[in-house]
């Protein structure tokens, strides 16, 4: 278990890559591999991406692609030695503060069936499950939950990041 450090969450960068890439490695089935994420960072300009850092040690990452009025998040992950330390959290409240700047008016994500730690965060920061789809998971063919906020600027949207910028301390 790694020690509890302060995290800062900025724009990922090319040179982050090779660890987002050994976390995204560490973290799920079928990861995407390291050039997929050079590309998004070098060529989509819908994309957006951040690293959640302990010093100089990556220990987290997320993405969202801005369609339409809507911020898809695309990956999110944080390195099974830093789980249960909140990094999540506070990528979260970056990703939802970065959408509401670049004009989304909500986000959402697929999240496996079975995954109900993540789920839980995602109903913390006001997600709800809007859909299915049947088989997304390429792997094991497991169904996605579709789950989305209400708009971001709701004032019960606003209370719920309001209320996690106080427990983050930013």
């Amino acid at each position: 278990m790694a020690l509890r450090a302060r995290v800062v969450v900025k724009a990922m960068r090319l040179d982050d890559v090779a660890a987002v890439h050994e976390i995204e490695r560490l973290s799920f089935r079928t990861p995407w591999p390291a050039h997929a994420f050079e590309q998004e960072l070098r060529s989509n300009r819908l994309a957006r991406y951040v690293v959640a850092r302990a010093g100089e040690q990556i220990v987290g990452f997320a993405g969202i692609w801005m369609m339409v009025d809507e911020a898809h998040v695309t990956t999110f992950s944080v390195h099974p030695d830093w789980r249960r330390q909140s990094i999540g959290r506070q990528l979260l409240l970056n990703l939802a503060e970065l959408a509401s700047t670049i004009g989304a008016r909500r986000l959402t994500l697929e999240v496996r069936e079975s995954n109900e730690q993540a789920q839980a965060l995602y109903r913390s920061f006001g997600f709800d499950i809007v859909g299915r789809r049947a088989g997304y998971y390429t792997d094991d063919g497991e169904d996605a939950l579709v789950m989305t906020t209400p708009d971001l600027e709701d004032p019960r949207m606003q209370a719920v990041l309001a209320s996690e910028r106080e427990r983050s301390g930013t």
